[in-house]
């Protein structure tokens, strides 16, 4: 048996060999980031998180688990960003312990998709779509849906109303429209990210929703547009404030956000007054805390989220939100929104030149 004598030269090379090591593991060892929340942008943000990490280095990680989930975990400080189709009021801003920002990523609309084969261009306004939740139109050949659409074939056909079951800010969007615009529904269903619905089906997040709607004849439900279109779901064609009946696009939605926007971008964008405009459209927001020195974080987390942030405000990450369907940000909302992003701190200093 021979046996090996580690000579002083041998042990410099193998100290020299395991820093060399350690210092390349360090160098590869990036920041990595999670968020949680909506499920309506989630189709851009899966696309944007992946072109963040392919171009940074740096690796985030989604759940899509709906508006509420992503505020509260944001409030559980489990995650570093939460996302939200609704904005936080002053009441749950304060209860979030700390000062929390707003970052809008993209402009979407929720559409009401249906399933009837061979029916297409649909024109519905928030009156039909009130009594078909509430249980009073219960069939596609009401008279009320053709005196709407004379030139459309209508089934004898049972309406089956698709909502969600978990906190969303989907839910919230729509339901905010609906109150806005038809009494009835304001008095009986109200808004809010959850709802009693009388009648109808069930389902988790925008994918759950779309899914049934997809498999079930004589369905209506609420999703947002990429859902739709996605898997290919027919969507009605809504009447605006002006009396105009609109598709849902990159043009119609973003008529709806030409308005004043507040520095907080905290807006509301349903039901635009432009005659151009599709009725239920809305920002979409990432939220973070403003102070980043919070549970334990370390500078370089903190410097990986104002990094992601810009990118995804970037004229590259705003193509991106376009490829999938959702509006671009405006000049003016990009403006807005790198201020708010130029505001966060870590340890009180600011992040975005750092």
């Amino acid at each position: 048996m021979k046996h090996y004598v580690i000579t002083k030269n041998m042990k410099n090379l193998l100290f020299i060999a395991i820093a060399a090591v350690v210092a390349l593991t360090s160098c590869n060892s990036s920041p990595k980031l999670s968020g949680a929340g909506a499920t309506f942008p989630a189709p851009y943000y899966n696309l944007v998180f992946k072109k963040f990490t392919e171009v940074s280095g740096n690796n985030v990680t989604y759940g899509a688990v709906g508006s509420g989930g992503g505020i509260r975990s944001l409030k559980d400080k489990t995650v570093d960003f939460g996302a939200t189709d609704v904005f936080l009021s002053d009441a749950e801003l304060k209860e979030m312990g700390s000062d929390v920002v707003h970052i809008p990523t993209a402009l979407g609309a929720v559409v009401v998709s249906y399933n009837l084969p061979d029916v297409k261009g649909l024109k519905l306004n928030a009156s039909l779509i009130s009594d078909m939740y509430r249980g009073v139109i219960t069939n596609w050949n009401d008279e009320k849906i053709k005196a709407l659409n004379p030139d459309l074939n209508l089934p004898d056909q049972a309406i089956t109303p698709v909502y969600r079951s978990d906190g969303s800010g989907t839910t919230s969007v729509f339901s905010e429209y609906m109150s806005k615009v038809d009494s009835v529904w304001n008095k009986e269903l109200g808004t809010g990210k959850s709802l009693k619905f009388p009648k109808g089906v069930a389902a988790k997040g925008n994918p759950g929703v779309a899914g049934v709607v997809k498999e079930t004849v004589g369905s209506i439900g609420y999703i947002g547009s990429e859902y739709a279109l996605a898997l290919s779901i027919p969507t009605a064609l809504l009447q605006n404030s002006s009396g105009n009946f609109v598709e849902a696009n990159d043009k119609s939605i973003s008529a709806s956000a030409e308005t004043d926007i507040p520095d907080d971008t905290r807006l509301i964008i349903t039901n635009s007054n432009n005659p151009q405009a599709y009725p239920i459209s809305t920002f979409t927001w990432i939220i973070v805390y403003k102070e980043q020195d919070y549970n334990k974080r370390t500078e370089e987390q903190a410097k990986s989220l104002v990094s992601l942030l810009k990118f995804i405000i970037s004229k590259d990450g705003q193509d991106l939100a376009v490829k999938t369907h959702y509006a671009p940000l405006s000049a003016k909302a990009v403006e807005k929104t790198q201020a708010i992003i130029n505001s966060i701190t870590f340890n009180g200093q600011a992040l975005a030149n750092n």
